[in-house]
């Protein structure tokens, strides 16, 4: 059984910066893919970037140029650095693998930026 565990997440003013952080219980290796998602207000979840095993990454287009994912196997643990925060970055944020596997979604953790 894994648990995804999110933090990291806060409230920062517009241009800001934070890094989120997913840890799993279990182990990462079997996902071969893991991603970050984020859902606003009335909006549906929608991943915002990828890792595959080899490092390859790959971010939506409303984010490229600002975050940044990366995984440390040996802390089971993946990272969003999310720098240039915008109004419109506010939302929950979540990890999961992707494809998605729905038990392993985890509470989220929130992220406003605001001034």
């Amino acid at each position: 059984q894994v648990q995804l565990v999110e933090s990291g997440g806060g409230l920062v003013q517009p241009g800001g910066s934070l890094r989120l952080s997913c840890a799993a219980s279990g182990s990462i290796f079997r996902f071969s893919t893991m991603g970050w998602y984020r859902q606003a207000p009335g909006k549906q979840r929608d991943l915002v970037a990828h890792i595959i095993s080899g490092g390859t990454t790959n971010y939506a287009d409303s984010v490229k140029g600002r975050f940044t994912i990366s995984r440390d196997y040996a802390k089971n643990t993946v990272y969003l650095q999310m720098n240039s925060l915008k109004p419109e970055d506010t939302a929950v944020y979540y990890c999961n693998a992707v494809p998605v596997i729905e038990r392993y979604w985890g509470q989220g953790t929130q992220v406003t930026v605001s001034s």
